[in-house]
């Protein structure tokens, strides 16, 4: 049985949950389910998380993103992208390669952006999106966050490619409006590609048609990237065979269960792994206690 996380290189014009589906048929499990979720018309990378992968998708660290865009100057959609309603057209001739660099500059580092209409951003309950498709405006609270590079890539007038390396719940659509702004045409996003998101790269991912071909060949497990490798940013402590004994019966361990050369050190509670030879058994919190030891406390089993 497979268990872990399958990078898919999301193809347009499909949902992020379309892909789960597809996934769900080719692998032929039902327990599958993704993260950080990509617009239909946007490409790239897409964590599917399969079977015991699925426990690891609170714990990822999948703070920073990376993309590459195309935007189209001289054009406002209502959903701040290409496949929107165009609410606003201006002339784009005069803008130069040195204005647009200028204003990516204006970007980077931690700004405020309001999330848009268009997303899955709940209000009262409901997703922003589907009060959009009803032609209502609310007020949306701002976000803050960070980006943490920005480079243009290429200007062929109206079209600006860039790059962007950004915290997550980053909105590029209103990266691209808000750019639209200060140059004062307007921009809406024509592309989004995903290269990265948090431990997981574009050189990793594979295709639907790729996946369904590796379980044909019996090669799956060459795709798979393991719950301990997608949790890496966590310190790892080994157990001993009775340090396993205890999580298999959901009992916390004590550093003497463990292989552990010296105790976490730790001033608030730590995620951790537990592992036994290099297998993810358990994420635990190492929390201080006074003078003594710090306190292993189970969090998620992955046996």
């Amino acid at each position: 049985m497979i268990n872990g996380f399958v990078v898919i290189d999301k193809p347009a014009g499909i949902t992020s949950h379309d892909v789960v589906s597809r996934v769900r048929r080719i692998l032929g499990t039902r327990k599958v389910g993704h993260t950080g979720t990509l617009d239909p018309f946007a490409t790239g990378v897409l964590p599917v998380a399969v079977n015991e992968g699925t426990k690891a998708i609170p714990f990822l660290d999948e703070g920073i993103k990376c993309y590459e865009a195309v935007m189209q100057l001289g054009v406002a959609t209502d959903t701040l992208d290409m496949t929107g309603t165009v609410v606003r057209e201006a002339d784009w001739r005069a803008v130069t390669r040195e204005q647009i660099e200028s204003v990516l500059r204006q970007f980077i580092g931690r700004i405020s952006q309001i999330p848009p209409m268009y997303s899955a951003i709940k209000q009262d309950g409901q997703p922003l999106y589907k009060l959009a498709r009803k032609g209502q405006v609310v007020e949306r609270a701002a976000r803050e966050i960070e980006i943490h590079s920005l480079e243009l890539l290429s200007f062929a007038a109206p079209l600006v490619r860039f790059r962007v390396v950004c915290s997550r719940g980053t909105y590029v659509r209103t990266l691209a409006d808000d750019m639209g702004e200060i140059l004062g045409c307007g921009c809406a996003l024509k592309e989004l590609r995903r290269l990265a998101s948090g431990p997981f790269n574009l050189s990793s991912a594979v295709t639907l048609e790729g996946l369904e071909e590796a379980v044909r060949l019996g090669t799956i497990g060459d795709l798979v990237v393991s719950p301990s490798a997608a949790l890496s940013h966590l310190p790892d402590i080994p157990l001993n065979d009775t340090g396993l004994d205890l999580v298999r019966h959901g009992r916390s361990p004590g550093w003497d269960d463990t292989e552990a050369g010296a105790p976490v050190v730790c001033d608030g509670e730590t995620l951790v792994r537990l592992t036994r030879n290099a297998t993810l058994i358990a994420v635990a919190g190492c929390s201080p206690c006074g003078d003594e030891l710090p306190r292993i406390i189970l969090k998620r089993v992955f046996m």
